[in-house]
């Protein structure tokens, strides 16, 4: 039998969003995520992927804002240091925003709205690290507000966590925070080939 998700429950589309007429929302494409301690299962496959959407976007003339987390000096979120820094292959070309968040939610406490709402376009287009944490928390945030988030899945990566005394791999924790937007926040992509 079929599932149903809340989305087709309250009538809301389950179409992606058109890459050219959406704002392009990266996450904490750090370096926090691609060693030590923070480091990403399959971040590099991830941060690939989002680099070929990054390159698609801007040829199509998608908005773009990036998002980063600052989590304070000597951590492993310092944006000052080159541990905190943006990735160079998705690095923001001139002209694109770098929003800097402290919470999960990239609308929070920040000028992300103001941004998107700037931009003019209702439809965004979500990837980035980690999956069940800020990319999750942002797509909420977005279809809080009244935006139409669409999440590029292999453009998004996370890590293995314990809970209730076992412990979740990086694949279940990755498609279990999809499978929580997909069920009402917004529409999930396997990749940007997916997007119209």
């Amino acid at each position: 039998m079929p599932r149903t998700t809340l989305r087709q429950l309250n009538g809301l589309a389950d179409t992606p969003a058109k890459l050219a007429d959406s704002t392009l929302v990266l996450i904490d494409y750090q370096n926090t995520y691609a060693t030590g301690v923070m480091e990403l299962d399959g971040w590099q496959d991830a941060l690939d992927a989002g680099a070929r959407l990054l390159e698609r976007a801007r040829r199509e003339g998608a908005k773009v804002i990036h998002v980063v987390n600052d989590g304070g000096e000597g951590t492993p979120y310092d944006i000052r240091a080159e541990i905190g820094q943006i990735h160079p292959s998705v690095a923001p070309a001139d002209g694109e925003p770098v929003v800097v968040k402290q919470a999960p939610n990239a609308f929070h406490g920040t000028e992300l709205g103001r941004l998107v709402d700037e931009a003019g376009r209702g439809d965004l287009v979500i990837a980035g690290f980690m999956t069940h944490m800020c990319v999750a928390f942002t797509a909420q945030g977005a279809f809080l507000r009244g935006d139409r988030p669409t999440v590029v899945a292999d453009a998004s990566a996370t890590r293995a966590l314990p809970v209730a005394g076992t412990e979740l791999d990086a694949r279940q924790v990755h498609l279990s925070a999809l499978a929580t937007i997909a069920d009402l926040y917004g529409v999930v992509v396997a990749s940007q080939e997916d997007l119209a």
